[in-house]
């Protein structure tokens, strides 16, 4: 069950991220939403999982995994760069999440 609350928590980062994005170009009431009602819920599933985990492997995962997740949206949806050095970094936030969760 926890990580059902990791992978939740870090879904909603990733619309915190973007809801930032898109609030920093323009302040409307649906940014505002999706900024801090993503962030919010994000850190409140977080929390839950904290019942089920070790608080440095889900912080971890959860980081590891926002990251990766708003920097591949960043790539696709907003036009960030796609260069060789930033895939293979991703691919090794993800390798990091992923054996931090098959050891704990």
């Amino acid at each position: 069950m926890g990580w059902l609350f990791v992978m939740a928590a870090a879904s909603f980062e990733v619309t915190g991220a973007v809801g930032l994005h898109l609030y920093s170009q323009h302040r409307n009431k649906l940014n505002t939403l999706l900024y801090l009602g993503g962030f919010g819920l994000s850190f409140l599933l977080l929390y839950q999982a904290f019942d089920y985990l070790q608080l440095s492997v889900a912080y971890a995962v959860w980081i590891g995994l926002g990251t990766a997740g708003a920097v591949l949206i960043n790539m696709i949806f907003f036009g960030e760069s796609r260069n060789l050095q930033r895939v293979l970094s991703l691919l090794v936030i993800l390798v990091g999440a992923i054996g931090l969760k098959l050891v704990s």
